[in-house]
């Protein structure tokens, strides 16, 4: 039932907002009786908050994925993974979503993703903090720090505000936290 509910959820987030999603939709989609959804999740609030979670730890798991498939040079991993996060978030019908309702002046999900720390925000500095160290024991700790949360905050602003030259943006970000590491940066993709 939980997973019914927040695969309708899902669909009707990603094709009308999250503004737009009633339990009484939810429920009639997804078979099931609003009592049973307010048990399971609380409230509106609740879905919301176990869908963010649910897409985050989807979201988390490939980007852990590209990190490694591109450990041999952190540079090209960390580049890898910005381009990851941008394009999910271009690609991926709810977190496109979420992020045009909050350009256009809704922010229903928003503080799910931004404002309160878990699940995106702490959970991708915790996966990428956790990779820079496995990789890069050798760099002071503070200075790893710094460098995920650049990542992470630059990753989210280019999501809620893309840049006039998307293309140039991972390897950007990439760039500034190559120099906050001391390691050598990605080399810039070849053009076509």
């Amino acid at each position: 039932m939980r997973r019914r509910v927040l695969d309708e959820a899902w669909t009707l987030a990603a094709q009308n907002g999250w503004d737009r999603v009633t339990v009484a939709d939810l429920a009639q989609r997804a078979d099931v009786s609003r009592p049973s959804i307010y048990a399971e999740f609380g409230d509106r609030a609740g879905i919301g908050q176990a869908l963010v979670r649910r897409e985050a730890d989807r979201f988390l798991t490939s980007l852990a994925d590209v990190l490694d498939r591109h450990r041999s040079h952190v540079g090209l991993a960390l580049r890898a993974g910005v381009a990851h996060a941008l394009a999910e978030a271009e690609n991926n019908p709810f977190i496109d979503a979420v992020l045009s309702a909050a350009r256009g002046g809704t922010e229903a999900l928003l503080p799910f993703l931004t404002s309160r720390p878990e699940p995106i925000l702490t959970s991708a500095w915790t996966l990428v903090a956790a990779w820079l160290g496995d990789v890069l024991p050798h760099v002071d700790e503070n200075r790893r720090a710094e460098a995920v949360d650049l990542l992470v905050r630059l990753s989210i602003s280019h999501m809620l505000l893309p840049s006039p030259d998307p293309a140039a943006a991972p390897a950007s970000v990439a760039r500034t936290a190559c120099a906050v590491l001391g390691i050598r940066p990605p080399l810039p993709q070849p053009t076509n």
